[in-house]
Formats: structure tokens, C-alpha cells, sequence
């Protein structure tokens, strides 16, 4: 058979695999250059084996060649009906997510997460009631009521300084003028 007047195959196994170097050459007695004999094997049963090996190589080009038939008739038929690749991508991932849903392992792991993430947030929100707890404590104490005075002192005079036409901050006290606080935590 002329290499130009076959079909390319695009699901053959060889498919890209040293295309320029593998060609279909024919098995048949005095065709094939003949191996050395198996040890063990009589002639008659070396070419017995030869001869359905041949069989065997020629069903398996008839039945590429059906297939591809096949798959030739199968697109025109999708074409037609108006079927896409597209369609039946989204119909497969669409029943393979379903399956994927109903299996027993997805239901297991829904539900081990579902109880993961109720602890968590049981957890979280604890961890939240104590942290406020522990500020509104923080905000009581001395050192906190001490700091709130001395920000609470700076601010009145920043704002009580612009209250009386000056937009300029206190001088340092190298300046000449009064510093503002000799304890001052800035």
C-alpha cells in the first residue's frame, strides 16, 4: 500500500514516536529477513508462529482501520445532530461532579469538615470573648488609665493651641518657649 493513499492515524500508539524511522513493512515468509531460530523450536513451528504473527499484525491494521472509520462516522453524526466537544465536555464534568457527590468518600469528608469547621469557629470565637476580656482588663488597669491621661493632656494642648489662633504645634523646649510636659513618654 502507497504511504501517500493511507489515512493518518492521530490515535495510533507510535503517534510522534520516531515517525521517519518506523514504517509498516509487511510480515510474510521470505519478506522479513529470518531471525535466527529460537532454541527449542522446530522450522515448522517457526513458521507456524510467523504465519499468525502475520495474521495478527494484519487484523490489527484492518481494525485500526475500521476504527478510525468508525470515529470518522461518529463526528459527522455529532456534526450533524449538532453536537459539540464543547457539550459534551460540560455534560461529562457535570455528571462526574455528581458522581463525585454521591460517592460515600466525598459525604465522609463533607461531613468531617463541616464538624472541622464548627470547631473552628466555636474556637475562634472563645479566643475573640477572651481577647476582648483581656483589653477591657488592660484598659482598666493603672498603667493604661496613666498613658489615656498623658495622651488626653498632649491633645488638649495641641487643640487648645489652635483654638487660640496658632496652627503651629508647641516649640521644643530648646526654643525659648515652656516645654510641655518634663515627664513627657515621647
Amino acid at each position: 500500500m502507497d504511504s501517500a493513499s493511507q489515512d493518518i492515524n492521530l490515535n495510533s500508539p507510535n503517534k510522534g514516536v520516531l515517525s521517519d524511522f518506523m514504517t509498516d513493512v509487511p510480515v510474510g515468509p521470505g519478506v522479513a529477513p529470518r531471525a535466527p531460530a529460537v532454541e527449542g523450536l522446530t522450522e515448522v513451528e517457526e513458521e507456524e508462529l510467523r504465519a499468525e504473527l502475520a495474521k495478527v499484525e494484519e487484523e490489527i491494521v484492518t481494525l485500526r482501520q475500521v476504527l478510525a472509520a468508525k470515529e470518522r462516522h461518529c463526528g459527522e453524526l455529532k456534526r450533524r445532530l449538532g453536537l459539540s466537544t464543547l457539550g459534551e465536555l460540560k455534560q461529562n464534568l457535570s455528571r462526574s461532579w455528581h458522581d463525585v457527590q454521591v460517592s460515600t468518600a466525598y459525604k465522609k469528608t463533607q461531613e468531617t469538615l463541616s464538624q472541622a469547621g464548627q470547631k473552628t469557629s466555636a474556637a475562634l470565637s472563645t479566643m475573640g470573648s477572651a481577647i476582648s476580656r483581656k483589653l477591657g482588663d488592660m484598659r482598666n488597669s493603672a498603667t493604661f488609665k496613666s498613658f489615656e491621661d498623658r495622651v488626653g493632656t498632649i491633645k488638649s494642648k495641641v487643640v487648645g493651641s489652635r483654638e487660640n489662633g496658632s496652627d503651629n504645634l508647641p516649640s521644643s523646649p530648646g526654643s525659648g518657649d515652656q516645654p510641655l510636659s518634663d515627664h513627657a513618654p515621647f
